[in-house]
This record gives structure tokens, C-alpha cells and sequence, in this order.
């Protein structure tokens, strides 16, 4: 094994599970990673409050830690802010960027991109949209770090569809970007929003770019219990074992065994 990543997402401060939010911190703790990843909707309904929670629980969290932002965590109430400033709550309490958002180190590189928006043209603006010029600068980076390094590209919504979630995305130009980030050699698209754990091969190219979901730690169940995603790597492999909440404990729940491109 080369490294050790824990993804965590969908936490919703304001209706977390509050006993599986402990638990998960004291696990990473436990076994410290190489990151700590969370991807999105760390809050309810953007809440002060929530986030000053969200931010408390993750500067607990062993470093280092890269924060991406979801559609939860947008000023639900404020339609100034949703409309001018819906990041602002989220960049100042957690110090995390919301654009263009990057950490590397001599065996990863995480790049995030923003697929939430505080307002957008359709009813249901908590679904995802994805800019390709963003997408692009991402994959460029990505592309340009050491090819044994594990490249993933961080986002709260996932770019295609899981056959059998219960909810969808419906990221615009998410097939697109897709694309674009398996062509530039992306090993893992991580995602949470649905609330259900799932990694599976975007179908292009060379189908070693993988789409890797993760779970919910709120009381917003989908049908599964609250979990959060261990991600370890080697040369040839990405293991990818979802660790769901007992009541008292996280166990593995499934795991799935990836294939690494090879040169």
C-alpha cells in the first residue's frame, strides 16, 4: 500500500448523526491518512451556527485536510448572499477555497471543482453544474503532476449517473467533463451528494478514471446507514471499502477493488 485517503461527506450540521460524526473523527484519528477528504454539504441550510460546527469538527480532523463546497452550503435563507456571496460563509469558516482548490504531495494530488451553485435557471438549483473552463484548468494541473502520483479530482456532485441511486445530479456538461478529466489521466472523480457509497469506471477511454461516491453522517438516510469511504492505493491497484455506521461502530460494509493504469 502506498497511501491511505478517508473521504467523508454530506455531514449537514444542523441534522448530523451526531454519535457517527464523533466516531468517524475518532477513527481518523485512529489510523492517521494522507488526507482527509470532504466533499461537500457540510452544513444544512448554511446556517452561521452550522458552519461554526462544521468548521470546529473539521480543524479536529488530522491534517492535512481539503474541503470541497456543496449545494447545502449556500445561505438557504438569504437571497443576497445566495445570489452574490454564496460561498463567503463556507470560504470564511473553514478556510478552504471554493474555486480552484488544490493539494499535493510526493505521492497525490487532489484538485476541486465547484458543481454547486447558490442560485441557477431551473427549479431545482441543487443540482449540479459543471464550467469546462474550470474543468479544464483541473485537468491541466492534474495532468502536469508525476504519473505514479494518485490524481483526483474532488467535486460534491457526481459528473454521470449511478444506475439505482436515490437521487440524481443532473451535473450539466457533467458527461463532458468527465471526458475531459479520464483524458487527462484522472484516477478517481470523488463525489458525495447522494448519500450512498459507490465507485465505478466512467465509461471512456481508457476506463481506469473511476467515479467514487460516498456516503452520508447525517440523519438524512437514503436507504443505508451513515458511512464515510476508506481509500487506499498501490501501484496497481485502488481499493475503495465503504465503513458504515453500526450504531457503536463502523465496519467495512463493501469494498471494491479498482485497476490502476499501467504504463
Amino acid at each position: 500500500m502506498i497511501g491511505r485517503i478517508y473521504q467523508l461527506s454530506d455531514i449537514h450540521f444542523g441534522v448530523e448523526n451526531k454519535a457517527a460524526v464523533e466516531a468517524a473523527l475518532a477513527h481518523c484519528h485512529e489510523t492517521p491518512p494522507d488526507l482527509v477528504l470532504i466533499t461537500g454539504d457540510i452544513t444544512q441550510q448554511g446556517f452561521r451556527d452550522e458552519f461554526e460546527a462544521a468548521a470546529r469538527w473539521i480543524k479536529a480532523m488530522p491534517e492535512p485536510v481539503f474541503v470541497t463546497v456543496g449545494n447545502h452550503d449556500v445561505p438557504y435563507w438569504n437571497a443576497y448572499d445566495r445570489l452574490f456571496q454564496p460561498w463567503k460563509r463556507f470560504e470564511t469558516s473553514t478556510g478552504h477555497p471554493a474555486h480552484d482548490h488544490q493539494f499535493e504531495t510526493d505521492k497525490l494530488m487532489v484538485r476541486g471543482v465547484t458543481t454547486a451553485r447558490g442560485w441557477q435557471a431551473r427549479l431545482n438549483w441543487s443540482k449540479g453544474v459543471i464550467d469546462l473552463d474550470q474543468t479544464r484548468r483541473a485537468a491541466e494541473a492534474l495532468a502536469a503532476t508525476p504519473r505514479d502520483h494518485l490524481r483526483i479530482l474532488a467535486c460534491h456532485h457526481p459528473l454521470i449517473e449511478m444506475i439505482g441511486a436515490p437521487m440524481t445530479g443532473e451535473v450539466k456538461r457533467g458527461r463532458a467533463a468527465a471526458e475531459i478529466f479520464a483524458g487527462a489521466g484522472v484516477d478517481i472523480i470523488a463525489s458525495g451528494h447522494v448519500h450512498v457509497p459507490f465507485a465505478l469506471p466512467i465509461g471512456v477511454g481508457d476506463h481506469r478514471c473511476y467515479a467514487v461516491g460516498c456516503g452520508t453522517l447525517s440523519v438524512r438516510e437514503r436507504g443505508m446507514a451513515p458511512s464515510f469511504n476508506c481509500i487506499t492505493w498501490s501501484e496497481a491497484e485502488i481499493c475503495v471499502t465503504a465503513l458504515a455506521w453500526t450504531g457503536s461502530r463502523f465496519e467495512a460494509q463493501r469494498t471494491w477493488n479498482l485497476d490502476r493504469r499501467v504504463d
